[in-house]
Order: structure tokens, then sequence, then C-alpha cells
């Protein structure tokens, strides 16, 4: 064994404080204070302990602590107490469970530069009660014993540059407390000549349980001497046995042996993340199914998302809709650019990456230059609009927009539902001019998101108005203003009317000459309207003006009975689902009476 005790380093982290001078100014108080917990939670059954635990994420922090000594007023000035609850309260910021496996990922996807080619997302079993586990590995570069301490601490990142998804330090706590009550890992890294492979439990079962007030993280080190692993002593043997103890106590392995058995796959350097006694749901299942499909990892509550008919296969099969329940889908669309040398591998098979850009019909880039300030450098942000292929039978339209290559918000819809305007246009664009909110699930609503979200509406109004014909669509009735511009500048008017009123029409027969680019009714020479005119009198504007009013009104009334239609349809489907459900029921009451008659008669 190789004793350091000139290294100033915790075996048990605090997530209060990330400061390395505060630390190793608290070091000896608390490695005395933590080994006395440590040692009475040892000999304490948890059976002792009067709590009710719950098992759903969402009442696991309706608990009442154990009371504890309180600390000295000294104590009090030197540092700021965390309750294990925060680790709950922590992670109710993911609303959605796909939201914390997605901070997991981005953990392994910033290990590419240091060489990762894989990160494995798998069910695997928790040998003490067979219940089912997470597991998350990549053969990134790994961490030092510096490193998982630094990952431990509540709001510690190194992570700040224009590449790397992660910078807030608090992603690994909120995402693992968000999937299970437990997280245990293992970490390789070689250093030069140095090998070393480290073991960090963050178990709020363990804290509950031993009915502490502080948040502790136990944690040894191992340095590897010729493919022998050597413990690295900080302070005393007796600490570093007690944070093993610990370790073995409340994880899913049950000696050193099998401990270190977990390194054996991760081979030279790399990750694994196990986090274990996964949530369950009010029902008292799991919150992820992993039954349904053997490659995929799906949300057991899926029915609780916005209603879609469901007669519709085309829209149960699009990704708008089934990244809401399926890893798999989700995942495929969470990077923008495709990697090169890395896979995201979902239970033993690898995840294909999607480009919905590259999926549009008729796609279409425009170039957007948001208004960052006066200090701020210029930014050109190049999105890409299009129709969904399955337009225009697939009602679903939105921009995808994505953070540093990361997918924030998918579909997001910038038009309100309800008519055909916009269907079927979904935009993708890549906005690192604005900041994540902290689950990285939305986008805080700044002014410049405020702007965004404007322009984003801006664009599909502009791209309806110039290719709703492509699927389908009547053209787009011009507004007056468009109408009296174009006829201004002489030019031809490319979208035709629609639903002319007879009185108009007769007008226009019998003045043709006030037919400057319209489209124009059957009877007339269609060489009198391409003739260009620069000026108009006042009677042809005014017949504009009823033109145009009318072709809107007829529009507005179309989009109207489109609405009602597809109501009416959603009412009749349900109506005859109701109506099947009922001949059942008559059918299985008269086979019972007929039944209980034969009874009577013998």
């Amino acid at each position: 064994m190789s004793a350091k005790p000139e290294k100033d380093a915790l075996n048990v982290v605090d997530l209060s404080s990330s400061d390395e001078d505060e630390r190793i100014h608290l070091q000896t108080h608390q490695q005395q204070q933590q080994q006395q917990q440590q040692k009475s939670s040892h000999t304490k059954s948890p059976m002792l302990f009067p709590w009710t635990e719950s098992l759903s994420f969402w009442k696991a922090g309706d608990y009442d602590p154990i009371s504890t000594p309180s600390p000295s007023f000294q104590e009090q000035l030197e540092r700021a107490r965390v309750h294990p609850k925060f680790l709950h309260t922590n992670a109710t910021s993911h609303k959605w469970a796909f939201g914390a496996i997605a901070e997991l990922l981005d953990n392994a996807v910033d290990e590419i530069c240091h060489g990762a080619t894989f990160v494995k997302v798998d069910k695997i079993y928790n040998t003490r009660n067979n219940s089912p586990a997470l597991l998350f590995q990549d053969n990134g570069g790994g961490m030092d014993p510096d490193c998982m301490r630094q990952c431990m601490s509540l709001g510690y990142s190194s992570k700040k540059t224009n590449t790397t998804i992660g910078q807030y330090g608090n992603g690994f706590k909120t995402s693992t407390m968000r999937l299970g009550a437990d997280a245990i890992v293992f970490s390789r890294k070689i250093c030069g000549s140095q090998a070393t492979q480290s073991i960090g439990l963050l178990s709020y079962t363990f804290l509950r349980r031993t009915g502490q007030d502080d948040i502790i993280v136990p944690m040894v080190d191992f340095e590897i001497n010729d493919n022998r692993a050597q413990p690295i002593i900080y302070s005393s043997q007796d600490d570093w046995s007690n944070n093993l103890q610990t370790i073995i106590d409340w994880s899913p392995f049950s000696s050193t042996e099998e401990l270190l058995l977990q390194f054996e796959d991760i081979r030279p350097h790399g990750t694994k993340v196990i986090v274990y006694n996964l949530w369950l749901n009010d029902d008292g299942d799991l919150e992820l199914d992993f039954d349904d499909n053997e490659e995929d990892i799906r949300l057991r509550d899926e029915n609780n998302f916005e209603s879609l008919p469901k007669s519709l296969a085309a829209v149960q099969s699009h990704i708008s809709y089934c990244l809401r329940y399926s890893l798999r889908a989700y995942a495929s669309v969470l990077y923008l650019k495709k990697f090169a040398k890395f896979q995201i591998i979902l239970r033993g098979k690898p995840i294909q990456q999607l480009n919905i850009a590259k999926e549009l019909n008729f796609p279409k880039e425009i170039t957007y230059r948001p208004q960052l300030g006066i200090a701020s450098k210029e930014v050109l942000v190049e999105a890409t609009i299009g129709f969904v292929r399955e337009a225009p039978n697939l009602r679903v339209h939105g921009f995808n927009i994505y953070h540093k290559n990361r997918l924030i918000m998918p579909f997001f819809k910038v038009l309100p539902g309800g008519g055909s305007l916009g269907n079927g246009v979904v935009g993708v664009l890549e906005a690192n001019f604005i900041e994540p909110a902290h689950d990285k699930q939305d986008f805080e609503r700044t002014a410049l998101f405020i702007r965004l979200e404007t322009r984003l509406k801006q664009m599909i109004n502009e791209y309806w108005k110039s290719h709703c014909h492509l699927i389908g669509y009547p053209s787009y009735p011009l507004s007056r203003a468009d109408m009296h511009g174009t006829l201004k500048r002489g030019l031809p008017v490319e979208q035709p009317i629609i639903g002319l009123a007879a009185n108009c029409q007769t007008e226009l027969s019998t003045n043709p000459q006030h037919i400057i680019g319209i489209a124009a009714p059957r009877g007339i020479n269609s060489s009198d309207t391409t003739k260009e005119v620069t000026s108009m009198d006042d009677s042809g504007s005014d017949l504009v003006d009823k033109i145009c009013e009318e072709n809107i009104q007829l529009f507005m009334r179309c989009e109207e009975h489109r609405q009602k239609e597809a109501e009416l349809k959603q009412t009749v489907e349900k109506m005859e689902g109701e109506l099947k459900e009922a001949i059942r029921k008559c059918s299985q009451l008269a086979t019972n009476i007929e039944i209980q008659r034969k009874q009577i008669k013998q």
C-alpha cells in the first residue's frame, strides 16, 4: 500500500463547497465528524429509523429527517450545510426523465476530445435485489481522484469551452438523482506514467436511512502498479476503510472484489456510471420501460403526453411523436452534426443519427442576424426550413433549436395550432448566441430569445406563403398592402385569386383594363392580362380592395370549415369506439343471461 499524506484531498466529498482551499481548511474537522457518523451507520439497522420512504421520485423528497446533533457556532461560520433533501430538490429541475439521460450522454460526448469512441446505455441488474439498474459507460479519458471529486461536487465545472456541452457543473447530480435514488461511479485514468482508478457513491438512500443532515459522498482511490490496485491513503487507513465499507454496504456490490471487477471492462481508461433503485411512477411501476422493446428504453407513461389521433399511423411513427417516449428516437436527433468516430450504443445496438434538415422537402436556407448589442460581434445563424415528407397529411410543425450541437427544443411550436397555416413546415437551427436553461430542455426567456421567436414566426409565414401550393394547399391570399405594392411595381401577382364574388367577376369582365397581374377569369383574353401598367385610377384601386377583402374572408371561412371537419372526424372516431365497446358489453351480457337461463332450466 502506498501512503501519500502529503497530498491534500478528501476521501469524503462535501457537496456544499467546491473550493479547494476551504476543503483543505476543513479537512481535519470534517473527517472526524464523518468518521464518527459512518461508524455509527454501520452498526445500526435501517429498520430502526421511523421514516416513510417513497419510491416515487415526485414524493421522495417528503420525509422527516432524523434529528442529529446541531453543528457548533464556529462550524456554522465556517461553511453552509447542505441537507440531503437538496439532492432531490435539485433534481426536480428535470421534469422529463429523458432530459436527465441526455445530461449523462452529454458527459460522454464531451469526452470525444479525449479519445472516446462510444457510450453504452443499457439495463443491468442490481445483484442484491435483482432489480433493474441503468448503465452508462464510455471509453473517454476518465477521471483521476481530483476530477472525480470535482464531478461529485456541486456547481463545479471545468467545461468552459466553445465545444463542450456541459457548463454548469450540476448535470451529473441532477440527472442521476432524477433517474434513481442512488448512483455509483467507477473511473480509470492514465496521466503520464501514473494510472489511477476511483470509486464514488452518491446515495440518497444512504443519506436518508442513516439520518445524515449533511451530504456525504464516500470515495476511495487506487493507484495501479504492475496491474495491481493499491489504495491511496490521504489521511488514515481507518478513514479509507470506513469509506470503502460504506460503499460496500450501500452499493449493488457486496465485496471489494466485486467492486474492483467493475474496472475490467473499462480497460485502460474510461468511466462507468450505474444508477440503481430506479424511481417508480404513481402506479408502482418503473418510470422507464425496458420490456416493451428489447432494443429501446421507453417511458411507461407515454399516454400522459398530448393526445394525438391513434388512427394515424404516420403520426405515431413520426420522429416528432416518437421522441417523447422512445429513447432511441430521441437520441437519434439529440445531436445536430453526425459523429465521425463516435457511437451511442443503446442496449447493444448503435443508434442511427438523423439529420432532420436533410429529411425535408423543398428545403430553404435562411440567414438570421441576431441583435446581440453594440459591443458584441455580429453573428450569422443559418436556419433550414421545409416541409416534412408526409405533408400535408401529417399535421406537425415547429423548429428544432440546438445549442452547441445539442437539441434543446424539439419541434418548438411558434404558431398556434388548429388551422392549416404552417402545417407541415419544420425548421432546424443552431442558436449558440442564447443560453439554455439548466435542464437543457428550454431557453431562458430573455430579450434575445423573444426576438428569435418573433423571427421564426416570420420565417414560417413567409415560407408558407411562397411554398404552400407545392404540397396541395391553395396559394395564400395576398393582403391589400401586398397587392397594392405589386400593382405599383407593375409586376404580375403569382398567387391566384380564390373564390371571386360574382359581382366582382362581372365588373372585371367589363373592365379588362383594370386586370393587371391577377389570374383572369375565363372568357378574358389572356393577352390582356399580361400588360404592365404603371398607375391605377381610383376605381381600379377600390376594385382591388374589394377583391382582396373578399378573398381573405373566403380563405378564413375555408380554414374554419377544415378545422371543423377535422374535429368532426375525431368525434366520429370516438363515438365509433364507444359504440363498439357498447356492442361488446351487450354481447357479453346476452351470453351471461343465456348461461343463467340454462342453469335455471337444469
